[in-house]
């Protein structure tokens, strides 16, 4: 059974408010959804990825826990720093992976069926995390979004809520985030 967003909003609060026992009441009620987002991401990427859900999973929630100073508003606000937070353990896995084999290809991810055209070739997660990094310093509300849609799996509700804007405006801005990204990661791949 899934928990509801209001129990995890809920356990999130008393934990931000000193409550001990409140992070151990949090893994239960978030680990399914960590999971099934974890699981998806790692499902769009390439044959060469060793990184396993379980490993993903319990890295991001290591992390996520240790983030004592953070005011938790919601349910959807944990997921997008569940979403940044994988995507640091991605890109340093990619690293890793790419160090160790003296630079050997990268790991590769898609941006989804809207750019069939990457999905295809695939897109290594360093250049997608480097666009990334090159769309906060322009739009970091889009870059925000990019992080909660694709690497948390957040709808566009749920991406609304957390950045405290209307539903239009995720909307508008997933699809121009994503073109932008398109353009900049297929403008620096050699031909």
């Amino acid at each position: 059974m899934m928990a509801s967003p209001t129990q995890v909003t809920e356990t999130l609060a008393l934990w931000k408010n000193g409550d001990p026992e409140a992070l151990n009441r949090l893994m239960p009620l978030v680990y399914r959804e960590l999971r099934r987002l974890a699981a998806s991401f790692l499902r769009r990427e390439y044959r060469h990825q060793t990184l396993q859900t379980t490993a993903l999973v319990h890295e991001a929630y290591l992390r996520l826990v240790g983030q004592n100073h953070t005011d938790w508003k919601d349910r959807a606000h944990f997921f997008g720093v569940a979403a940044q937070l994988m995507r640091r353990i991605l890109v340093d896995h990619a690293r890793s992976h790419q160090a160790d084999k003296r630079g050997g290809g990268a790991m590769a991810v898609s941006l989804h069926e809207e750019m069939a055209q990457v999905e295809q070739r695939g897109t290594d997660v360093l250049a997608l995390d480097q666009a990334l990094d090159r769309l906060a310093t322009m739009d970091p509300r889009q870059s925000s979004i990019v992080e909660m849609r694709y690497f948390a799996g957040l709808s566009i509700q749920e991406t609304a809520e957390a950045l405290g804007v209307s539903h239009a405006t995720v909307e508008r801005e997933w699809h121009t985030a994503k073109a932008w990204l398109y353009n900049e990661i297929n403008g620096r791949r050699p031909r």
